[in-house]
């Protein structure tokens, strides 16, 4: 019995460690009454408005992410200076005054692309979104070492068929990567369209399994614009095309079901990573 109760103490200890060490979180808040939940659902697909941070979010120490919950999909990131943990506190949009204690900021500009590892589908000729849908579903869950978020979206038109398309982003404790999943429930597989956006101000690196921009943002919700990077590592051998257009780096999948990539974000006024250079050098040592 002694035993046992050693063991059962061990368990507990480090289940609570686990916990404490945990830096992660999730939020998914209505606008209207700022109360927190942990799925919603549209039939139109579109709850863009009614949402804090305009859908589900996520975080780790170092950058938090957010789906947009409308036709686009997207995923947007929010960069940090200093490594923790403040979208509960924030709720993406930070004051001016916490910004100049070292807050983070929304400094990434998403538009009308992908954003940094948004997923679509590809028509066999051009890219088509997650839309119309008869529902749209997102979901956010914290769990002991990681968060993720997910958004389904339901019958959506694709080559003669209607199919369901569930993109996952899951972020980790600990660790800087988010991994994105898109899962296809279908008939058939289908062709998954992702990649990563870029401006006229910003450095592009195309390197063998990674795409990396690095510069400033046109945008203007951030007290301060500073420079940031943005990456998306994926498997070269998963892709029938990969091309660059006018505004956004496109990654045509072969026929799937399932398509895994990673993405990750750093700025110039971080301790390490504040540099193309040591960014670019950062992903391509980079082994998932």
């Amino acid at each position: 019995m002694k035993k046992m109760i050693i063991a059962l103490g061990a368990v507990l200890l480090m289940s609570t460690m686990a916990q404490a060490q945990n830096k992660t979180d999730a939020s998914l808040m209505w606008n209207k009454d700022k109360k927190q939940v942990t799925e919603i659902s549209s039939e139109s697909g579109n709850l863009y408005k009614d949402v804090a941070h305009h859908g589900p979010a996520v975080e780790n120490e170092w950058m938090g992410l957010r789906l947009y919950f409308d036709h686009k999909v997207a995923i947007d990131t929010y960069n940090k200076i200093n490594p923790g943990l403040e979208l509960t506190a924030a709720a993406w949009y930070p004051t001016v005054e916490q910004q100049e204690n070292g807050w983070g900021a929304d400094l990434y500009k998403v538009g009308s692309t992908v954003g940094m590892g948004g997923v679509r589908l590809w028509d066999g000729e051009k890219e088509q979104f997650l839309d119309p849908v008869s529902r749209r579903t997102a979901r956010v869950r914290k769990e002991a070492n990681h968060a993720y978020m997910e958004m389904l979206s339901e019958g959506i038109p694709y080559k003669g068929d209607t199919i369901d398309v569930l993109v996952r982003v899951t972020v980790f404790s600990g660790m800087r990567e988010a991994k994105v999943e898109a899962f296809a429930f279908s008939k058939q597989p289908v062709q998954f369209l992702t990649g990563i956006n870029y401006h006229p101000a910003t450095e592009v690196f195309q390197g063998d399994d990674f795409i990396a921009t690095w510069g400033i943002h046109p945008e203007d919700v951030a007290a301060f614009q500073f420079a940031i990077g943005a990456a998306i590592k994926y498997n070269p051998d998963d892709y029938e095309l990969v091309r660059k257009q006018e505004k956004q780096f496109e990654l045509v999948s072969r026929p799937t079901k399932y398509l895994e990539t990673w993405v990750s974000s750093s700025c110039e006024k971080e301790a390490d990573l504040n540099t193309m250079g040591n960014f670019i050098a950062y992903l391509r040592a980079l082994q998932l």
